[in-house]
């Protein structure tokens, strides 16, 4: 990190104004090249940046001094007005002198590996500025706030507890110590993968708040699925007719319901098919019905209960949505919940959202454990979990081969937050970060 970076930190694009953040060892004499010197650190001024002479624009600077930066090194802000020629006199200026473009997440992964934050708290930064509800927001300020990695380290210092009991016992066989006092960790592992059970069976709750609740509608041709889904997202978003199988794929649409964000998905009526477009839609509807968090089996008056080809996907905490109402009453099938509906009069209608959004707030609201927002950090809990098992299972087998166990548990942990060598994941952790942070 021996060169100095620097990118657009705002939208591309006219606006009032416009941000280019630097970081890096050069920013201090960069700013006085540009006419910026002498400022005074964390006190916005006014400066005439000039290359060469030649009046850039008239701008509000900032500079940050190292480690209080968000990086840990020199930094600085430009606000400049927002034209895109001031933008890119500027960008040419600040090149000439030496920088260079920062790559995607550079600014974070520099803050990482100057200590600001951990690898846990770098993606949550990627998740607060992709927030688009209230839930991913706090869910991120949590994540941010250091709730996630204070849980990790709170398990990997019962590990290392455990560990540090099984190891006495190794290595100071002829010392003082009490008789059989690596067994005296088998409590500490015991409350350990309970607690670790705990957090992969609510891993799925994070993800879910961070990409979308996935809600499909299911069901036969002409159920009215695709009138529902019109209604559901409030525009005309998929073709209604009363011809059968007229929805021929997936269609998806991002909406809000109580907060949370949800991916609404329309899908081809489940039947038999000789058309081979139809029958790949079918195939298409039962592979996201197999995926989906909640699946709507919308029905019609024309609907037979088990004969539906959608019956064979329900599952008890799903759905029935009995469709045109005002057409006749629909059977139900037993055992499943049911909401009456008519997208023609709108009977039934704010039912459903309410129904759905309580449904939410029951499966995202907080647990007792921070939410898992990502898959690489369900993978780690899982080889911890699994290293733990071994570990006791062992510990009244042969201790010495405990100790390997549960070091693999423990820097099964630490590769969430980087607490140890992450060379490797660092590429996967901010390739999906914008190019200002």
């Amino acid at each position: 990190m021996s060169d100095t970076i620097f990118a657009l930190a705002t939208p591309p694009g006219r606006g009032a104004i416009a941000v280019l953040r630097l970081s890096g060892p050069a920013t201090g004499t960069t700013l006085t090249a540009l006419g910026a010197g002498g400022l005074t650190p964390r006190l916005a001024s006014v400066r005439s940046l000039r290359q060469e002479g030649r009046l850039i624009d008239e701008a509000l600077v900032l500079r940050f001094v190292a480690p209080r930066s968000y990086t840990g090194e020199d930094s600085a802000e430009l606000h400049l007005h927002g034209g895109r020629a001031v933008v890119e006199a500027a960008s040419t200026a600040l090149i000439a002198l030496g920088l260079r473009p920062a790559e995607p997440g550079e600014f974070t992964r520099r803050a990482f590996q100057n200590g600001r934050m951990d690898l846990a708290q770098a993606e949550a930064v990627a998740d607060l500025i992709d927030a688009e509800t209230d839930a991913q927001k706090s869910q991120a300020l949590g994540q941010l706030d250091g709730a996630l990695s204070a849980a990790y380290a709170g398990f990997r210092r019962d590990l290392l507890k455990a560990l540090s009991l099984v190891e006495a016992e190794i290595d100071f066989p002829d010392e003082e110590v009490p008789d059989n006092l690596a067994r005296t960790a088998g409590p500490i592992l015991d409350a350990l993968a309970a607690d670790l059970r705990a957090a992969l069976a609510d891993s799925d709750r994070g993800r879910r708040v961070r990409e979308g609740y996935r809600i499909v509608l299911i069901g036969e041709t002409n159920a009215g699925k695709s009138s529902l889904f019109n209604a559901l997202v409030a525009r005309e978003a998929a073709i209604v007719t009363p011809i059968a199988g007229t929805t021929r794929d997936v269609l998806d649409a991002d909406i809000m319901i109580g907060g949370y964000a949800v991916t609404l998905s329309d899908t081809a009526g489940l039947r038999d098919s000789d058309d081979p477009v139809e029958a790949e839609g079918i195939r298409r509807a039962r592979l996201r019905a197999e995926g989906a968090d909640l699946r709507l089996w919308v029905r019609s008056p024309s609907t037979e209960g088990d004969t539906d080809p959608a019956f064979g996907f329900i599952r008890s905490s799903d759905l029935q949505v009995l469709n045109k109402s005002d057409l006749g009453a629909v059977a139900t099938a037993p055992d499943l919940e049911a909401l009456s509906v008519s997208t023609t009069t709108g009977q039934g209608l704010s039912e459903l959202h309410d129904w759905i959004a309580a449904r939410l707030a029951r499966e995202l609201s907080g647990a007792d454990f921070p939410a898992v927002t990502r898959e690489r950090h369900r993978r780690r809990l899982a080889e911890a979990l699994a290293a733990v098992e071994a570990g006791r299972r062992a510990l009244d087998l042969a201790p010495e081969m405990a100790g390997d166990d549960l070091r693999r548990a423990a820097d099964a942990l630490a590769r969430v937050t980087g607490a140890i060598g992450v060379e490797d994941i660092l590429g996967e952790v901010f390739s999906s970060f914008c190019i200002g942070k």
